[in-house]
């Protein structure tokens, strides 16, 4: 998968995008009233033009649209990233693997993990975020670092949107468990296996209180308590066993050692109370106690320090927590009384809940409030951890609320390491720029400079700049590239302070650094459209979006087809936009995309679903998965609830590589699916994708023995052939995709299965089952079967039918840098194989394979050094594992062992069990031992 930062919900793309109509740009109307009437004022003006002559009518939409937001280059402006990003992200990532290896202590390690999470961030990858997160939970030792941990990793999965699925469900291992969470010590070993329990919602046993003849027993009562005129008959032993101070008072020098009968109104319990303390003493069991004795029982324990009974009390009331309510009454009491494990039974169940718990008022104002940081704090409740997740959930939801503002200003609070303290006060100046309070945001940046955080010296900038200080950014941003290793972040940055062909100069040097940046394509493409070069700035944001699909590309597409009448592709752009985004609001921040979607669709041609699915089928043979995706929005408008088209629409976002709305269509899949066979489907593919393969294979052998379904058999087939590929497997893996090709499906999936099916043969050596596996899929339309019957051609030696082969698939693929890449293998000579790579590399630089041949080629000519800088050009925006490794390999044969080890470093910080890469660096590290 590409790892791009566009999926990251909580960054704020369309901010500044469009010439705002008043002065709060960037920012959603909260005013419903407000924006229906916007919204009215665009259909009146769209519709009462939609039928006069097309000249006239181009006219009438742009004037209609101009009120609320045209694009312009002086009001475009990117986003900040909110999360770190160091100068050399390599040695950062090295330096990082070198303290982990190095850490003794396994708090401390589980701290480097999230340091590591927090640094990963940046890079998009949901499967290393996820990994990170899990190691920080292998190795946390204190109960209230494993509540926190286990709660993010559900809450990275949003479980929250599952149907059925409570909030204390166990995910079926240790690490996310919510009872293995609040069990005391460190169990590394064990924290990944399956776990035994049955999660379901803990029994509450509110029994009435004990009554006097409850309180006898065999034993001799020698010693009374009276509260009031109550008599609480007790043993003497018994009760000194509680504690020590009951112990030097019933047996040392005190008075009450001499009495029998001793007065206890004075020391704050109730009769009830001291019942329950009595049966304590004797039974060590609160079973049978209402929860509200059992508190009082606990502050009892705490004044007397009967340190086993208060363990007790702890455990018993923290099984006890259900709802929501539960925990925040409870939590007061375990924060008073010191109970850490009722505070994070409490906590659980708080953060469990999230994103929905922080609606709630009272839990907003618990979790913001300074006094409960502190009350945390004092009780080692890992409040940075704590209210570092509370801050991504809180900008995830809402980039300028209050809320966020709060829980980033305690964030802040518990920093206490450089890196804490860099994360809080750039996260909150990102904050707090976004709801233009310039001058706080201007500090905050600059107290993350201070912590070593040279990014943020862009945040610096932009509150110069947007308190008018121009000139002042453009000498700070210049400083930094002359400082410090120049990035494409860099020149974009000073290219908003800059004017003319400098501004451009800066925008196209950061393209070439770091192609990735979108804003440099945006404003390029927008320039075009201010010349009247509409097709122009077209071509120039197709270069972005054909690598890097985001809500804020598209939308500026969208206006481009809009002024060229081409209104089917600007509803096709929109709609890509909201299966992205659906809450997704255009104009700035001003019309709900639906709205637009539903103005536009009267000046086109109306589809019905039979047309839809024709379109569809057309649309998924030319790999144009841009149009695919807007067919199914279209095709789910009528039928919401469809779960196959969900399901269709995962599979397209997964390959556009938009992992969180992937996975947000496979979960209404799931929740839309009208079979329990189809629900333990999708349920698999939600589990495979976040890493837990053999609950996935349960999931389709379960589906399987309900009904025997072609999506139950292929991904049970997928699962294997991803587990292990042994002779054995294969011909398993084979079975199963020919027991799914028996069953109904339509041409799109058995295609699918079809070019599985062939892959699996070519691997076994079986080529001629495999050709005919990719002409029966070419015959259903499923184009992409023209690789692997091209791989084919070139294992029988047929190298030119296989050039010829993907040629073929470049000229029908929408989508075609793979195919270029692809091509480059069967090509006659080298420089034609650098002409198709060059190409991949234009249409999509994040593919890293032809950086890898260009810089293996010139390191056979003997060009070492040029070899290296081809890798590093890439490493500087895509840090790559196999890159990293194969710089670390050209390293080593040059003798440079220091760069080696870094570059291994690196890469084992983002896959520590990369085999090819530890034995390199072991090589590498007894090589500088012996020097």
């Amino acid at each position: 998968m590409r790892g791009l930062k566009l999926i990251d919900r909580f960054k704020s793309a369309q901010v500044h995008a469009f010439n705002p109509t008043d002065n709060s740009a960037g920012k959603t109307p909260r005013g419903g009233a407000a924006r229906a009437k916007l919204e009215a004022q665009i259909i009146k003006s769209l519709v009462s033009n939609s039928k006069p002559s097309k000249a006239h009518n181009s006219v009438s939409v742009s004037e209609a649209l101009l009120p609320y937001g045209l694009p312009a280059t002086d009001l475009l402006e990117p986003g900040l990233d909110p999360h770190l990003k160091p100068v050399d992200l390599v040695e950062s990532l090295a330096e990082l693997y070198r303290r982990i290896e190095s850490c003794p202590s396994t708090s401390k390690k589980s701290s480097l993990f999230v340091e590591q999470y927090s640094l990963a961030r940046g890079l998009g990858d949901p499967k290393l975020l996820r990994r990170c997160l899990r190691a920080a939970r292998q190795h946390a030792e204190d109960v209230f670092s494993k509540v926190v941990l286990s709660a993010w990793l559900r809450f990275e999965r949003r479980e929250d949107e599952l149907v059925g699925v409570s909030a204390m469900d166990c995910g079926g291992y240790v690490v996310e468990c919510p009872k293995a969470a609040l069990v005391k010590g460190y169990a590394p070993d064990s924290v990944f296996d399956r776990c035994q329990c049955r999660c379901g919602p803990f029994e509450v046993i509110n029994n009435p209180v004990f009554k006097e003849n409850e309180c006898l027993s065999s034993e001799d009562n020698d010693v009374s308590f009276y509260i009031g005129n109550e008599e609480i008959k007790c043993v003497r032993y018994r009760m000194g066993t509680l504690s020590t101070p009951f112990k030097a008072m019933l047996y040392g020098s005190f008075k009450e050692s001499r009495k029998g009968k001793i007065d206890f109104s004075q020391n704050g319990i109730s009769m009830e109370g001291m019942r329950a303390v009595e049966v304590y003493s004797r039974t060590r069991s609160l079973e049978f106690l209402s929860p509200k004795i059992v508190v009082e029982l606990l502050s009892f324990s705490n004044r007397f320090c009967c340190d086993e009974m208060k363990s007790a009390c702890d455990a018993h009331l923290a099984s006890l927590v259900v709802t929501i309510d539960d925990a925040l009454l409870l939590i007061e009491y375990g924060l008073e009384e010191t109970a850490d494990l009722l505070v994070a039974s409490c906590l659980q169940v708080l953060l469990r809940r999230l994103p929905s718990s922080l609606c709630r008022p009272k839990v907003m104002k618990f979790l913001c409030s300074s006094e409960t940081r502190g009350r945390f704090a004092m009780l080692g409740g890992a409040s940075f951890l704590l209210y570092c997740f509370l801050g991504q959930v809180a900008m995830e939801e809402s980039m300028v609320s209050k809320m966020t503002v709060k829980l980033l200003k305690r964030l802040g609070e518990c920093a206490t390491e450089r890196w804490q303290k860099a994360l809080a006060a750039h996260q909150l100046g990102c904050v707090l720029l976004e709801r233009r309070e310039f001058i706080a945001a201007h500090c905050h940046f600059e107290a993350a400079v201070e912590a070593g955080h040279v990014y943020s010296m862009a945040g610096v900038a932009r509150a110069k700049h947007k308190q008018g200080q121009q000139y002042s950014a453009y000498k700070l941003m210049s400083s930094v590239i002359s400082e410090y290793k120049p990035a494409g972040w860099m020149y974009q940055e000073r290219s908003l302070y800059n004017i003319g062909k400098e501004k451009v100069s800066d925008l196209t040097t950061a393209t070439k650094m770091d192609p990735t940046l979108s804003f440099p394509y945006k404003y390029r493409a927008v320039a075009k459209m201010e010349e009247k070069q509409i097709r122009a700035g077209i071509l120039e944001i197709d270069r972005i979006i054909g690598f890097g699909l985001s809500p804020d590309c598209l939308e500026l597409r969208a206006w481009f087809f809009i002024a060229l009448e081409d209104y089917e592709n600007a509803i096709r752009d929109i709609r890509v936009i909201l299966t992205l985004e659906p809450n997704y609001m255009m104009f700035g921040g001003k019309v709900r995309g639906d709205y637009l979607i539903k103005v536009l669709s009267r000046l086109v041609q109306k589809w019905s679903q039979a047309d839809c699915w024709m379109c569809l089928y057309e649309r998924w043979s030319s790999v144009d998965d841009i149009g695919s995706l807007a067919i199914i929005h279209q095709m789910l408008g009528s039928d919401p609830a469809n779960s196959v088209l969900r399901f269709r629409q995962s599979l397209l976002l997964l390959r556009l590589n938009c992992q969180k709305a992937a996975m947000r269509s496979l979960r209404l899949a799931r929740n839309h699916s009208s079979s329990e066979h189809e629900r333990l489907v999708y349920e698999g593919w939600i589990l495979y994708d976040t890493g837990n393969r053999e609950e996935a294979l349960s999931r389709a052998e379960k589906s399987i023995s309900i009904q025997r379904s072609f999506e139950a058999f292929f991904l049970k087939a997928y699962v294997l052939a991803d587990t292990s590929l042994n002779p054995e497997s294969s011909s398993c893996v084979i079975q199963l995709l020919e027991e799914a090709l028996r069953c109904p499906s339509d041409g799109l999936r058995k295609g699918q299965a079809l070019n599985n099916l062939g892959s699996i043969y070519v691997d076994c050596g079986h080529l001629d089952q495999a050709a005919g596996c990719y002409k029966n899929a070419l015959d259903i339309k499923h184009t992409r079967a023209h690789q692997g019957l091209a791989r084919v051609y070139h294992l029988r030696n047929q190298r030119k039918a296989a050039y010829d082969e993907m040629t073929k698939l470049i000229g029908k693929a929408e989508n075609n840098a793979p195919a270029y890449e692809k091509r480059s293998e069967y090509c006659d000579d080298r420089e034609m194989a650098k002409q198709d790579l060059d190409t991949a590399t234009e249409l999509d630089p994040l593919r890293t394979y032809p950086y890898r041949y260009r810089a293996a080629v010139l390191m056979d000519d003997q060009k070492e050094n040029e070899a290296v800088e081809e890798l590093t050009k890439a490493l500087s925006f895509r840090p790559d594992l196999q890159m990293l490794h194969l710089r670390a390999a050209f390293y080593d044969s040059m003798g440079n062992t220091t760069s080696a080890l870094r570059d291994c470093q690196a890469a084992l910080c983002l896959d520590p069990n990369h085999t090819d890469t530890l034995d390199l660096y072991n090589r590498a590290h007894n090589s500088a031992m012996h020097n």
